[in-house]
C-alpha cells in the first residue's frame, strides 16, 4: 500500500488528468502536457519520475503502471444514480438500451450522463432535500401553535428580520449557509438584499471563494469596481464587476463577440462540464467576433483566460437562486418562529445524535428551553408547548414504539391528562404500552411530575416476595382493567363502574446521583437531557481555554503549539500489553463537543493509569509530535493529567466589568447579596467601564467569594458574561 500511494502521489493533482497522457504525451512544446495541463516544476518532476519507473520493466512498480494504463477508463462498478432521471420523447426502448435495476423495478441505462443526451434524451437530477421536510414540519407546528398558515413560497424577500439574522451570522440549522467560514463572510458582508445571498451561495466553493473578500469590499465601497472593457458593466454590475454565474458569461459572449444563443449555451455546457476540447474550439471564434466589434485584443486574451479559470468552478445563477430561496425560507422561519423551526430540525435528525446535540446547543444559545419527554405534554415527535418551550417527542426514547405513543396520546386527547402514574396504568392499553416501554419512559423522565422527579422510585430493588415498584404499578393497572372488562361482560355489570382496588403506596427511596441519572438518561435517549456531567466544570473549561475534543480530528492547526488543554469524563478505558511486552492504555474522553480516543504508552501510562477509569472527570496537558506511522502526520503527546476539580483551586480572583450606566442602589444591593450568599476564597476585582476607556475605574471588594456554578449563574443574571476568572 505504501508503494502504491507513492506512485499515486507522483501523478499531478489536476482534475480530469489521465495517466495515459502523463506517461505518453509530449513533455515540452506546443500542446504539450506541461502547457495543456498548466503543470508546475514539481508536477513535472513527478511526471519524469513516473516515466523512469514505467520504462524499467523489471520492477513491480513498472508492472503496476503498465496494468494501470490498461485498466484506465474501464467501468469499475455499476450503480444507480441517486437522483438522475432520463426524460425521452418516445418509449425509452426505442432510443437506448435499458435493464432492470438490482433490487427494484426501475429501468436503468448504462450510458453516462455526459453522453446520454446525444441519444436524443435529457437527464435531469431531482434532489430530495431533508430541508423541505423540515420546512413542512415547522409550518405544521406554527399552524398548530399560532393558528397561522404561512404561504412559504410567497414570503417577502425584503424581510428585515431575516436579513438581520444573516448579518449576525446566526445561520445554524438554515440551508446552505451553516459553515463557520460562511458565517464569518456573512457577518462581514452584511447582506441586505436577496441578490447578495444568491452570489454568496455561488461564490462559497473552492475556487471562487478567493473572490469573496473582493465582493464584500466592493459592496461596501472600500474597493473600486472595475471592468476589463466598459461593455461588461451591463451584466457584471449586479456582482460588482466579478464574474459569478454561467449566465453572465453567456450574455457577455453574445454582447462582446456576437455569439448566437446556441453558441452561448454550448459555451455554458462546456464550462459546466469542464469540456476543455469544446472551450478550445470556441476560443478563436470569440476572439474573431470580438475583434470585429473593435475590442482591445490584449483585453480579450485576459477575458478568455479568466473564463477558462472560471470553467473550473462555473455555477449557474438559476441553480444558486433556487438554493438561496430555500435557504431564505429556513432563515425566515428561524427568525420569526425559532422554537417551531428548531423543533422541526430536531425531529428530522433523530437518527443522528451528533446533530441532535448540535441543535440542542444551538437552542441553548438562542435562549430556547428544550424539555425532556413528558407523558402529559409530549407528542410523537418534537413539539412546542404554549410557553414556547420545545418538548422532546416520546418516539425519541429508544425502545418506545410509535404504536405505544399513539395509543397513550389518543387516550390523553380523548379523556384529558393523566393525574398520576396509577391513573396512567388504569387508562392506557397495557398491551401497546408494555412494562419495558414504561421503564424506558421512566428512565427518560416522562413520569417525573408524578414522583417529584425521583426516577429511582420506579426501580426499587426487588426483595424476596416483593417486586420492583414499576412491576407493582403495572400489575395494579392490569387488575383494574381486568376488573372493568369483567364487569362489562357480567350480566349485571356496568363498564363505567370504578373498580375499587387500593393504589399501592409510593416507596421512599434515595434519588439517583446526578451522574447516574444522566448516564441512564443517555442510554435511553442518546444524549444528556437534564444537564451534562461536566456542567459543574463549564467555567474551568472556558477560562483555561480547553480545546474541544471534536477539534482533535485535525491536529495540523496545533502543529507548533506545545501547551494545550483538553478534558472531560472518561467514557471507556482499556489497559493493554503491547507486542513488545510493554503496558499501554487507550481511553475515550467525552466533553461538550463529542468524544475522542487517546493512547498513552510506557512510562507515562504507568504514571497516569489511575486516571484511566470510566467516570473519572479529568484534564490533560498535551502537545503534538510526529506520528510514528506517518512522518507527515501528527499524534497527541500527553504531558500531564489531573483531576478537573483541582483546577477550581487555581482561581484566586474574579474580575467583573460593570457599565457605568448600570450602577444604581438596587444594582449594588443585588450584587452584594450575591457575593454574601457565596462566601469563599476568591478576591473580587471590579472594573467600572465608562464611555472614555481612559477614565474607567478599577476597585477591589473587601468580600471574597466561592466561584461555583450557582454563583456564576446568579452573577450572569446581573452582568451577563462580562467576567473572567484569574
Amino acid at each position: 500500500l505504501q508503494d502504491a500511494n507513492g506512485l499515486a502521489k507522483l501523478v499531478p493533482e489536476k482534475a480530469g488528468i489521465k495517466l495515459n497522457r502523463v506517461i505518453k504525451a509530449n513533455i515540452d512544446g506546443p500542446g504539450s502536457l506541461k502547457e495543456k495541463e498548466g503543470l508546475s516544476g514539481d508536477d513535472m518532476d513527478g511526471v519524469k519520475k513516473l516515466r523512469e519507473i514505467y520504462a524499467d520493466k523489471d520492477t513491480l512498480q513498472s508492472q503496476v503502471l503498465h496494468e494501470a494504463l490498461i485498466l484506465e477508463g474501464s467501468v469499475r462498478s455499476t450503480g444507480v444514480h441517486a437522483a438522475g432521471i432520463i426524460i425521452a420523447p418516445d418509449d425509452l426502448t426505442n432510443l437506448i438500451p435499458v435493464a432492470v435495476a438490482k433490487d427494484s423495478d426501475l429501468l436503468v441505462t448504462q450510458y453516462e450522463g455526459s453522453v446520454i443526451e446525444d441519444a436524443g434524451v435529457i437527464k435531469m437530477d431531482f434532489l430530495g432535500l431533508k430541508t423541505l421536510t423540515i420546512i413542512r414540519d415547522a409550518l405544521q407546528l406554527i399552524k398548530e401553535n399560532h393558528g397561522v398558515e404561512i404561504d412559504i413560497d410567497n414570503i417577502p424577500l425584503d424581510d428585515q428580520k431575516t436579513y438581520e439574522l444573516y448579518q449576525r451570522g446566526e445561520t445554524n440549522g438554515t440551508f446552505q449557509f451553516e459553515s463557520d467560514g460562511m458565517k464569518k463572510h456573512l457577518r462581514d458582508l452584511k447582506p441586505d438584499k436577496f441578490e447578495d445571498l444568491i452570489a454568496m451561495n455561488a461564490l462559497y466553493r473552492p475556487g471562487p471563494m478567493e473572490y469573496i473578500p473582493n465582493y464584500i469590499k466592493r459592496k461596501h465601497g472600500t474597493e473600486a469596481v472595475s471592468y476589463d472593457v466598459p461593455e461588461m458593466e451591463e451584466y457584471l454590475k449586479e456582482t460588482y464587476g466579478i464574474t459569478v454565474y454561467q449566465e453572465q458569461v453567456m450574455l457577455l459572449s453574445q454582447k462582446l463577440a456576437g455569439f448566437t444563443k446556441g453558441m452561448a449555451d454550448k459555451l455554458r455546457k462546456a464550462m459546466g462540464k469542464k469540456d476543455r476540447q469544446t472551450l478550445d474550439e470556441l476560443k478563436p471564434k470569440f476572439i474573431a467576433g470580438a475583434n470585429d466589434k473593435g475590442l482591445d485584443p490584449s483585453k480579450l486574451e485576459k477575458i478568455w483566460s479568466d473564463w477558462e479559470s472560471f470553467a473550473a468552478y462555473a455555477f449557474n445563477k438559476s441553480h444558486s437562486t433556487c438554493y438561496a430561496f430555500v435557504a431564505f425560507q429556513t432563515a425566515y422561519l428561524k427568525s420569526h418562529y425559532p422554537a417551531e423551526f428548531m423543533a422541526a430540525n430536531l425531529t428530522n435528525n433523530l437518527s443522528n445524535m451528533d446533530k441532535i446535540t448540535f441543535f440542542m446547543e444551538e437552542c441553548k444559545r438562542m435562549g430556547l428551553t428544550v424539555l425532556g419527554p413528558d407523558v402529559n405534554e409530549s407528542k410523537l415527535k418534537f413539539s412546542v408547548n404554549m410557553k414556547g418551550q420545545i418538548r422532546f417527542g416520546l418516539a425519541a426514547v429508544k425502545g418506545v414504539g410509535e404504536a405505544a405513543v399513539e395509543s397513550l396520546i389518543t387516550e390523553r386527547t380523548g379523556k384529558g391528562s393523566y393525574s398520576s402514574i396509577f391513573d396512567f396504568v388504569k387508562r392506557v392499553n397495557l398491551r401497546a404500552v408494555s412494562k419495558s416501554t414504561m421503564e424506558r419512559m421512566a428512565t427518560a423522565g416522562a413520569f417525573d411530575d408524578f414522583v417529584d422527579s425521583n426516577r429511582a422510585v420506579f426501580f426499587t430493588p426487588e426483595i424476596i416476595g416483593k417486586p420492583a415498584f414499576l412491576e407493582t404499578v403495572v400489575r395494579f393497572g392490569q387488575s383494574v382493567q381486568e376488573g372493568k372488562n369483567h364487569a362489562a361482560n357480567s350480566l349485571f355489570g356496568d363498564a363505567s363502574d370504578e373498580i375499587s382496588i387500593p393504589e399501592p403506596s409510593i416507596p421512599k427511596i434515595e434519588p439517583w446521583h446526578v451522574l447516574e441519572m444522566l448516564e441512564k438518561e443517555k442510554e435511553v435517549v442518546g444524549i444528556y437531557l437534564s444537564g451534562h456531567p461536566l456542567d459543574d466544570y463549564r467555567m474551568e473549561m472556558k477560562n483555561f481555554n480547553f480545546v474541544p475534543v471534536v477539534d482533535l480530528d485535525n491536529l495540523e492547526r496545533f502543529r507548533n503549539k506545545n501547551e494545550n488543554k483538553s478534558g472531560g469524563i472518561v467514557k471507556q478505558a482499556n489497559h493493554r500489553i503491547a507486542k513488545n511486552g510493554k503496558p499501554f492504555g487507550s481511553f475515550v474522553i467525552e466533553d461538550f463537543s463529542g468524544t475522542h480516543e487517546f493512547i498513552v504508552f510506557s512510562e507515562k501510562y504507568l504514571k497516569f493509569k489511575h486516571y484511566l477509569e470510566p467516570g473519572n472527570i479529568m484534564y490533560m496537558n498535551w502537545s503534538t509530535k510526529k506520528s510514528f506511522r506517518d512522518p507527515n502526520a501528527l499524534d497527541i503527546e500527553i504531558n500531564s493529567m489531573g483531576v478537573l476539580a483541582d483546577l477550581k483551586d487555581k482561581y484566586t480572583q474574579i474580575t467583573l466589568q460593570v457599565l457605568e450606566h448600570e450602577i444604581s442602589e438596587q444594582f449594588v444591593n443585588e450584587l452584594v447579596a450575591v457575593f454574601e450568599k457565596h462566601p469563599g476564597k476568591s478576591a473580587i476585582r471590579m472594573i467600572i467601564m465608562t464611555v472614555d476607556p481612559a477614565q474607567s475605574v478599577q476597585t477591589l471588594s473587601s468580600l471574597r467569594v466561592d466561584t461555583n456554578v450557582d454563583f456564576l449563574k446568579e452573577l450572569e443574571l446581573l452582568i451577563g458574561d462580562r467576567y473572567k476568572l484569574n
